[in-house]
């Protein structure tokens, strides 16, 4: 269980550094370059993990019609992701998309997929979003800042992961690391 603990801490500070290595990135290559490398280093460690955990590499065909259409999703939501890095606040863009996910996909569920809204999802939605807020202190932004029109992209990313994982749940007989493995093979296509 500790290890446990530990690996999910080292994800975590991964995650967040990505978005600082996307900002420096940007220098060198373009967005669909980092897609690529990006692919290459998760398919090349993915390998022995679905070999060691005996997954092995079958999809059904829903399975990988579903992987595609993600994909497709995903490269466009990596796209807007770099781009909101490479042009607008990083540190803005990796809170701001964290925060407006859980919302986004809320509101779409509710919009498309009759959610009910509940009073408590509204509060734990605001309360969430005013942490991050309150984390990048925003209030000591002017409002030209934070509403640029290179952050306008992470909105767009923030709109495009709910898609991802909307799709990604529909692939119910399917192994989440195999699915995420011929994403991330049609990906690099």
């Amino acid at each position: 269980k500790k290890i446990f603990y530990i690996l999910m801490f080292l994800a975590m500070i991964g995650w967040g550094a990505s978005w600082v290595h996307a900002k420096v990135l940007s220098a060198y290559i373009n967005e669909y370059e980092l897609i690529f490398l990006r692919n290459i280093f998760t398919i090349a460690t993915m390998i022995p993990v679905l070999i060691f955990s005996k997954k092995y590499f079958h999809i059904t065909k829903k399975g990988l019609f579903l992987s595609i259409l993600t994909a497709i999703v995903m490269i466009l939501y990596l796209k807007y992701y770099f781009l909101g890095t490479k042009f607008g606040t990083a540190s803005l863009g990796g809170a701001l998309v964290t925060t407006l996910i859980p919302i986004n996909t809320f509101m779409i569920m509710a919009l498309f997929f009759g959610k009910k809204i509940e009073k408590k999802d509204i509060f734990a939605l605001l309360l969430g979003a005013l942490g991050v807020l309150t984390i990048l202190n925003v209030w000591t932004l002017s409002f030209d800042e934070v509403f640029t029109e290179h952050n306008v992209y992470f909105l767009i990313a923030s709109l495009l992961w709910p898609i991802i994982t909307i799709i990604s749940s529909k692939a119910t007989n399917t192994s989440p690391l195999v699915f995420s493995f011929y994403m991330y093979i049609v990906m690099s296509m």
